[in-house]
């Protein structure tokens, strides 16, 4: 079934908040097998709300609206509906009884502002909210179905799976839906649509694959549909499979998975100890790492070595190094690592050294330029990166390239050329 969002409402389409409704709302239809086909957003105009209404209808079977219920003189989304399916405004008993209940229980008295609540459109039936005065109501009109909800996303959230999804899965009768996501990082898209080409090509019918991209990692996302669950379940878990081993070591995870959570599980289950000592990345990697709940089992800490100063007085970095081949390089990222693990006694670091941005490239190391080192005890691999001309985007690739050059050692899957033995 083909479903549209409209959300209503200024303050979204001036940037004063962003729409994670619609995003929450395609997300939970999707797990459903509903098909969010377009997402539009207007502004408080009868003209412009009453246009998106009749639009979304002529291509689609289901049409779901947020905001405009509140009690106040700019939320004009009840009076258009009416306008748009010709009916008037009643008074609902139950409604306005949930009303009063929610103002008791705050210590107030409902004003009249707020009793104007309960008055839904006649050909409406009412959608009880329990934590919130603004209650929804669902159209079922020249068979399309029409809901509209409050945009205050706990109050939406709770009408959605209380009574909206069930009604809408009792109603249609929807395919089975499946995803699953693969994430790959230190390959591009281009490259990765190369290599497994052959396999995507020879996708059978209900599934297919969508590639995400983003800052130095894309995601791969598989999504199956159809009649039959049992016989399509086996089938996507046979071209899961397939797709895994053919992205190999550039997959660090999958679905919900972070860099760091993976890295982090990693170090944990083999009992070791990681430190960071970082310049152009400011101390990102470290926050990744920190981010993970438990992680002070194996991560130690990260020297900032932003300054030549720091890399030579706790790091042990050579001047003679840094004179002779500049703060970005090898013989200094590699130097840098292997100081963090001796002054902080972990088992392994990563370090890194670049030109961030906007300034400060030369022709031999332009803006962009990133010197990435992991290193274990025994051990040190350091690898040169050119990610670009924007700093903030440099500093997010540097930061996962890093970690996911550290999982790929610990997994034992570093590229063997420019592995060197210290």
């Amino acid at each position: 079934m083909q479903v549209e969002i409209i959300t209503i409402g200024d303050e979204i389409l001036i940037g004063q908040i962003v729409d994670t409704n619609s995003a929450w709302m395609a997300q939970q239809l999707n797990m459903r097998g509903f098909s969010v086909k377009q997402i539009s957003s207007v502004s408080d105009s009868e003209q412009h709300i009453l246009n998106a209404l009749s639009e979304a209808a002529s291509r689609a079977s289901i049409v779901l609206i947020t905001g405009g219920l509140g009690p106040t003189k700019d939320d004009i989304t009840k009076k258009t509906l009416c306008k748009y399916f010709n009916t008037h405004l009643i008074f609902n008993d139950e409604v306005y009884s949930d009303i009063e209940r929610l103002f008791k229980d705050r210590g107030y008295q409902v004003s009249a502002v707020n009793r104007s609540q309960a008055e839904l459109p006649a050909n409406c039936m009412a959608l009880r909210n329990a934590v919130g005065t603004a209650a929804g109501m669902w159209f079922n009109v020249d068979g399309v179905i029409y809901v509209s909800m409050p945009g205050v996303p706990y109050e939406m959230m709770h009408l959605m799976e209380s009574s909206i999804l069930p009604m809408l899965s009792q109603h249609f009768n929807a395919p089975h839906i499946i995803h699953h996501t693969l994430l790959t990082q230190g390959i591009g898209e281009s490259i990765l649509a190369e290599k497994i080409h052959d396999w995507e090509e020879a996708l059978p019918e209900g599934i297919k694959l969508a590639y995400l991209p983003s800052v130095s990692a894309v995601r791969l996302r598989l999504s199956g549909s159809g009649e039959d669950k049992e016989k399509l379940t086996n089938e996507f878990d046979a071209q899961l499979l397939k797709l895994k081993a053919l992205v190999g070591k550039y997959c660090y995870g999958e679905n919900n998975d972070t860099l760091e959570l993976v890295l982090g599980q990693l170090l944990g289950g083999q009992n070791k100890t990681l430190a960071t000592a970082e310049s152009c990345t400011g101390g990102q990697i470290a926050s990744s790492m920190t981010k993970v709940p438990g992680c002070s089992n194996y991560f130690k800490g990260g020297v900032i070595a932003y300054s030549n100063e720091v890399k030579v007085n706790q790091l042990n970095v050579s001047q003679s190094d840094l004179d002779a081949y500049g703060a970005v390089s090898k013989p200094v990222v590699e130097s840098m690592a292997k100081g963090v693990i001796k002054l902080l006694n972990v088992d392994y670091a990563i370090a890194t050294s670049g030109v961030a941005g906007p300034d400060g490239g030369s022709v031999e190391k332009p803006v962009g330029t990133v010197w990435i080192a992991v290193a274990s005890r025994t051990e040190v691999y350091a690898q040169q990166f050119l990610f670009g001309k924007h700093r903030e985007r440099n500093i997010q690739a540097a930061t996962l390239t890093a970690l996911n050059l550290m999982r790929r050692m610990l997994q034992g899957t570093l590229d063997v050329a420019d592995y060197v033995v210290k």
